[in-house]
Formats: structure tokens, C-alpha cells, sequence
């Protein structure tokens, strides 16, 4: 089967991004598959990635348009985007991405957080904002208040399908599709000493490009259980982060679950799911200008980062 996925690429004369599906990394324009005559079901030209996911969520249309779309390259009336993968952007740009701290025990266990057990616990969320949010081959810009750099690779949940108090059994049917985010942390600013409360999530989380998020969305129905995939992130080729979602103490299913019992949750809404263990903080190591992040989860692909010194 083929490797599917929703994207956006950067077009010339900087023209907004144009939406494009991936077939097996080749990356295919959205209105130049209409023109050839592909047929994307309810799907309009105008609609943002987010109404995508939600019109897709039969994957009967989207795998139809992917065939149609495969022959059409096989016999030279569809060309794929020049550049291919090196095209693309940020899918989209998310209002609102809600982080899962704490949400592997080892992770945990690095950062010296002690938990309660989960039966007299619930999931700890925090937010992050569309101006954090970069795509593949995008810079994260390292902001000269910090010297304290760090990774976090986070399977992200995309939702389709919003939805208030929605019971646990019925979670990932508001799921449109998965994606990779790395919540990129400053730790000398995440904590304060001059207020009596001890953490500042929004000063060490939520400067200018803190959120990779990519490369593409992979339709949910292509991703059959997400709490079974292998992750990985490398700085400079070293591997930082190997582990599996496996390994989450709140599942996907439990943290929508939760979310949706305090806000309704839209199309468009992304959930990063929380980080494994091995981030720089525990062995004293962070990111400086020059390295180069790139973080894989299985089934999904992978979305690489460099490093720069934020401007004055």
C-alpha cells in the first residue's frame, strides 16, 4: 500500500501555500489533480487542510484519488511538484496545540518529576500558539534570552471531527489524521524564581518557531492503532529520543477524552501527545546554532530542523 499523506508546499513568487497530496514522497497539487480530472469527492478549492481531513475521513474517496492520481503520473499527464518533499511547509498553522507534559514515565523519571498513579491523575495540558508553529526544513530560531535549547519529539493528533465530552470509546473517530511535532523547549526560561509559581510554561514553550509540525498528515484510518509506533529523534545524525508510543501513560484516546471535558475541541485542533525519555536537559546537552534536529515516528515520516541564531 502507499504511503498517503495531506500536505502543503511553497509555490513561487511567494504565493500562499498551495495543498497537495503525497503519494510515496512524490508530492502532487491538490487543483492540478482537479484539472486533470481526478475526482476529490466533496472537497472544494477553497477549503483550509483542516475541512480536508474531515471530508477524508472515508478513506474509500482519498485512496480513490490517490490511484487516480498514480496513473495519471505513470502515463505523464500529472507531474508531481518540483523539488518534491524539499517543497513543503507546515500543513497547516493550528490556533491551538495542546501539550501533554509528563506523559512517559521515563521522561519523567529524567526530569525528577515525581507522579501520582494514574488512578488519582489525569492528564497535565498545556498550549502552544500558531506563532511557534515552522515546517520541514524550516529554522528554529534560538532566542538569545536562552542557553538552555531543547528537543521533544511528540506524535501530534490532528482532529477532524470536533466534539464536547466525547467518551473515550469513541475518541479516535474525531482523530482526522497524525503528524510529527517537536516542542521545542527553552528550560533556563521555563522556570521563575522571581513569582511564587514555580513553572512559566508560555515564556520557555512559546516563542517563534517552537513547534515544528509535519512533514504532512497522514489520514488516521492509515495510522490502524497509534499507540503502537516507533519514534526517534537525532541531533546531528547521534540518536537523542528511540522509544514508542507505546509507552504513554495517557493514551490518544484518553487525552482527547479529557480535553474535550473542558474545552470543545474543532477541526483543526492538534494534540502533541507528549515526548519519550533522552531530551538534552537530563544529560546537560541542548541545541545551538548549526545542529540540525530530525525526528521519525513510524508510519508517519520524518521532519528535519536546523538551528539559528534569532536576529536582534
Amino acid at each position: 500500500m502507499s504511503h498517503i499523506a495531506i500536505a502543503a508546499y511553497k509555490k513561487p513568487a511567494q504565493a500562499p501555500p498551495a495543498l497537495a497530496l503525497s503519494i510515496d514522497s512524490e508530492i502532487y497539487d491538490l487543483e492540478a489533480a482537479r484539472k486533470a480530472g481526478v475526482n476529490l469527492g466533496e472537497v472544494s478549492s477553497d477549503d483550509a487542510l483542516p475541512a480536508l481531513l474531515a471530508k477524508w475521513c472515508d478513506n474509500a474517496t482519498l485512496t480513490r484519488a490517490c490511484e487516480e492520481i498514480t496513473q495519471l503520473a505513470r502515463t505523464g499527464k500529472l507531474q508531481a511538484v518540483p523539488g518534491g518533499a524539499g517543497a513543503l511547509t507546515a500543513p497547516f498553522r493550528p490556533d491551538r496545540i495542546f501539550c501533554a507534559a509528563a506523559n512517559y514515565i521515563e521522561h519523567a523519571n529524567e526530569m525528577g518529576s515525581v507522579l501520582a498513579g494514574k488512578s488519582e491523575s489525569k492528564p497535565y495540558m498545556f498550549i502552544k500558539l500558531r506563532n511557534t508553529v515552522i515546517g520541514p526544513g524550516e529554522a528554529i530560531r534560538m532566542p538569545p534570552e536562552t542557553s538552555q535549547l531543547d528537543w521533544e519529539i511528540e506524535l501530534a493528533a490532528v482532529i477532524g471531527r470536533g466534539g464536547r465530552r466525547i467518551p473515550v470509546t469513541q475518541a479516535l473517530e474525531h482523530v482526522g489524521g497524525y503528524a510529527i511535532v517537536n516542542d521545542i523547549s527553552a528550560r533556563d526560561l521555563n522556570v521563575r524564581g522571581d513569582y511564587p509559581f514555580k513553572f512559566d510554561w508560555f515564556q520557555g514553550k512559546c516563542h517563534d518557531t517552537f513547534a515544528p509540525f509535519g512533514p504532512w498528515i497522514v489520514p488516521a484510518y492509515a495510522v490502524p492503532d497509534p499507540q503502537a509506533l516507533a519514534m526517534e529523534l537525532k541531533v546531528n545524525e547521534q540518536v537523542m529520543q528511540k522509544d514508542s508510543t507505546a509507552n504513554m501513560i495517557w493514551t490518544v484516546r484518553e487525552q482527547i477524552a479529557y480535553l474535550s471535558t473542558i474545552v470543545t475541541l474543532e477541526p483543526g485542533d492538534v494534540i502533541a501527545t507528549g515526548t519519550p525519555t533522552g531530551v538534552g536537559m537530563a544529560r546537560g546537552i541542548f541545541l545551538k546554532a548549526g545542529d540540525a534536529v530530525s525526528a521519525s515516528i513510524e508510519g508517519i515520516g520524518t521532519l528535519t530542523n536546523s538551528v539559528v541564531a534569532e536576529k536582534l
